[in-house]
């Protein structure tokens, strides 16, 4: 994946917006903070651009991933789903997931606000 290229692209669509390359070294994910969780504490959003999530769960947080562009493998407990444009779909607490693609966009909603202590790694 073009990692500038999208990284421009984000910055051109949400000016102003705080982006982050995931991990900052060899990124794998691009982070985009639409509205993010210092605003307030019922919900955060972002757009993230992802070729592969690390394998994560979220002890409090429910997500809704909505995909605004390309087509997504989402895998939840260890089940396949595969997410093309508009299709959304919730991720309950406790529930480990990732997310793979060739630069699907997702807009991610949590709620409560995302919080890096409830952002579990496996």
């Amino acid at each position: 994946m073009n990692w500038q290229k999208v990284k421009r692209e984000l910055k051109e669509k949400y000016p102003g917006k705080n982006v982050l390359m995931l991990p900052p070294d060899n990124p794998t994910e691009i982070l985009c903070e639409i509205d993010p969780p210092e605003k307030h504490p019922e919900y955060s959003v972002a757009i993230s651009v992802i070729e592969k999530s690390g394998e994560h769960y979220h002890n409090i947080i429910s997500e809704e991933y909505e995909v605004i562009k390309g087509e997504v493998t989402l895998y939840l407990n260890g089940e396949k789903q595969i997410l093309k444009t508009g299709d959304k779909t919730t991720i309950p607490p406790k529930t480990k997931h990732w997310a793979e693609s060739r630069e699907g966009w997702i807009k991610c909603t949590a709620t409560p606000a995302w919080k890096q202590e409830d952002h579990v790694l496996i």
